[in-house]
C-alpha cells in the first residue's frame, strides 16, 4: 500500500469542484477585507450561498459514479453546510445575530474532520499538516464564540475575512490531496 497520498476521504475525480469552491471562498475573503463597509448582513448572505455550494459538491462527490473512501463523512458534511446555507440566507436578520455561531460549528467541525484525517493517515508523508490545520480550524472556531459572546462586529468582520482566505487555500490543498493517482485504485 503507498502511504504517500493516504487520507481517510479517498480520492475523487471531481477533485476539481472541491478546488473551484476553495478558489472562489479565497477570492470572497480578499473581496470582503478591502471592502468591510458592504456590511455584516452582505458578508453572512454570501458565506451562506458559498456554504451551500460547499453542501452540494460534497454531496455530489459522494453520490459520483466514483464515490470516494469515507463517503458518509462527506454526506455529512455536506447536509450541515447547506442547512447552515440556507438558514443564513433565510433571514437577514437571523443571520445577523447567530452568524459567529455558525462559522464557529461549521470550523469546529472541519477542524475535527481533519484532525481525524490525521490520525488515520499518520503513516502518510505530511500527516502533520492535517493536524496543523485542524487545530488552526479548532482555533478559528472558538475565535468565532468568542467573537459573538462579546458581539464585537469588528472582530467578526476581520475573524470573517481571514477564515474565507484560511478555509479557501485549506480546500484548496485538500482539493490536490483527494486528487486520484493514475494507475491507483480507488
Amino acid at each position: 500500500m503507498n502511504f504517500s497520498r493516504f487520507n481517510f476521504l479517498g480520492y475523487s475525480k471531481s477533485w476539481w469542484l472541491v478546488l473551484v469552491v476553495g478558489v472562489v471562498m479565497v477570492i470572497c475573503g480578499f473581496a470582503y477585507w478591502f471592502w468591510p463597509v458592504a456590511g455584516f448582513a452582505v458578508a453572512s448572505q454570501i458565506f451562506g450561498w458559498l456554504l451551500i455550494l460547499a453542501g452540494i459538491v460534497q454531496l455530489l462527490v459522494a453520490a459520483g459514479p466514483h464515490f470516494p473512501r469515507g463517503w458518509g463523512w462527506w454526506i455529512a458534511g455536506g447536509i450541515i453546510d447547506m442547512f447552515i446555507g440556507f438558514m443564513l440566507v433565510r433571514s437577514i436578520i437571523l443571520s445577523e445575530f447567530v452568524f459567529p455561531y455558525f462559522l464557529a460549528l461549521i470550523f469546529l467541525y472541519w477542524g475535527i474532520t481533519m484532525i481525524i484525517s490525521s490520525v488515520n493517515g499518520h503513516r502518510g508523508r505530511y500527516w502533520w499538516l492535517y493536524l496543523i490545520n485542524g487545530i488552526l480550524l479548532m482555533l478559528i472556531g472558538f475565535f468565532f464564540i468568542e467573537a459573538g459572546w462579546i458581539q464585537n462586529m469588528a472582530m467578526v468582520s476581520f475573524l470573517t475575512s481571514l477564515a474565507f482566505i484560511y478555509w479557501g487555500f485549506s480546500i484548496c490543498m485538500f482539493a490536490y490531496d483527494i486528487k486520484p493517482i493514475e494507475g491507483h485504485r480507488q
